[in-house]
């Protein structure tokens, strides 16, 4: 089984110009769709289907390695015409057999949401799978000569908002189907469908400014909570870790004359290991590259652990934390390349220069303000001190 994502990204949004890739939160609006298919394991791609070269570049340079652009057909990003085109335009030059469709206008999406229907698609409890939310509202409907009746309660026996079920309204936030499903029925939704509930606050699509002010208001009260959450694992931090390349140093080759290799470091970053240690935090430097330079510096800034030639990082930490009785939520990493990314994922706090690249910068917790070789590691090891006060 195969199950990709696709993310339909009309150039020509009239509501609010350049919806697609309008900063949300400092992001362009699709990054978040587009992040929480990227963490959803389940999920094997994701496509973002445009016409729009400017949105193109936008996913482009989101740096998420599983995110592809695909052309839009013409017929298929007019206003008239309805997102099962795209599906079913889609289903016919990409190979795959289950469908998720996601709408860049549902930024408070989350992977743990997706996973949650996908798996009940592809475990087969039931044919299609789509978002919503539980509403605690009481409807009427207003009649041709001006009266209203209630449509869902008795206004005799008006219930309290902790005893009444609701109902379910769609969020829009994403469709789960299969490829014979979606042929089939030229529908998003088909068979046995099943809802998977939200929380209350996805209610709201982008459809207009106002819905987006508050949204990018929920969206950070959400990232106040996450910042507590790191604040926490801060406090639980017992080891901290760098890479050298990019990280200790600018990423720069230098050579001299006679062929020696020479590289620079920020005496900031010695600073940095030094007030660690100070601390009583065990500290570490995993690289790549093997050299006495490496050792020269190592030693100088009193570093006891540095383990160099090192093509397996997370291997090389798992070794580190087994005798200190450390688990991955004990440690700090530091770092900018696509050698640290399996090793950034696991550690309980991880954190980049401000020059990482694209794919680095996505899924940290800590993107810094300074570049690679300048003092970057001391930020990081500052932000760490203030947090474990």
């Amino acid at each position: 089984m195969k199950l990709v994502a696709l993310v339909p990204a009309r150039g020509g949004s009239k509501g609010i110009p350049g919806k697609n890739i309008r900063p949300f939160c400092g992001k362009p609006l699709l990054y978040w769709v587009c992040r929480a298919a990227e963490d959803c394991d389940t999920i094997a791609e994701t496509y973002v289907a445009t016409d729009d070269e400017a949105i193109a570049a936008a996913v482009r340079a989101l740096g998420l390695s599983k995110v592809r652009v695909i052309a839009r057909a013409p017929e298929t990003a007019t206003d008239a015409a309805s997102t099962e085109s795209v599906l079913l335009d889609f289903a016919q030059r990409v190979e795959f057999t289950h469908l998720a469709l996601l709408q860049a206008t549902s930024p408070l999406l989350t992977s743990n949401d997706l996973a949650q229907g996908c798996a009940r698609v592809l475990e087969g409890q039931c044919d299609s799978a789509f978002s919503a939310v539980r509403q605690k509202r009481f409807r009427w409907t207003a009649q041709p000569d001006g009266s209203a009746i209630p449509e869902n309660y008795d206004p005799q026996h008006r219930p309290r908002r902790q005893d009444y079920d609701g109902f379910l309204v769609e969020n829009g936030a994403f469709y789960v189907t299969s490829h014979e499903r979606l042929l089939e029925s030229r529908c998003r939704m088909s068979g046995r469908i099943e809802a998977i509930e939200m929380p209350e606050d996805t209610y709201f699509e982008l459809d207009d400014l106002f819905d987006w002010t508050i949204m990018e208001g929920l969206m950070r009260r959400r990232e106040q909570v996450a910042r507590g959450d790191l604040q926490a694992r801060i406090r639980g931090l017992r080891l901290v870790a760098s890479d050298v390349d990019g990280c200790l140093t600018d990423s720069g080759m230098y050579y001299g004359e006679q062929g020696d290799e020479l590289k620079k470091f920020s005496t900031r970053d010695g600073m940095g290991f030094r007030l660690l240690q100070e601390a009583g935090f065990d500290t570490a430097i995993i690289t790549l590259e093997n050299t006495q330079l490496m050792q020269r510096r190592a030693a100088k800034m009193k570093v006891p652990e540095l383990h160099q030639g090192a093509e397996d990082k997370v291997s090389v930490m798992t070794a580190m934390l087994a005798p200190r009785d450390y688990s991955w939520e004990h440690v700090a990493y530091l770092g900018d390349d696509i050698g640290d990314i399996e090793l950034l994922k696991r550690a309980g706090v991880s954190a980049c220069p401000a020059d990482a690249i694209p794919a680095v910068r996505s899924i940290v917790d800590i993107v810094l303000d300074t570049p690679g070789g300048s003092g970057a590691f001391r930020e990081f090891a500052e932000l760490i001190l203030a947090g474990a006060r």
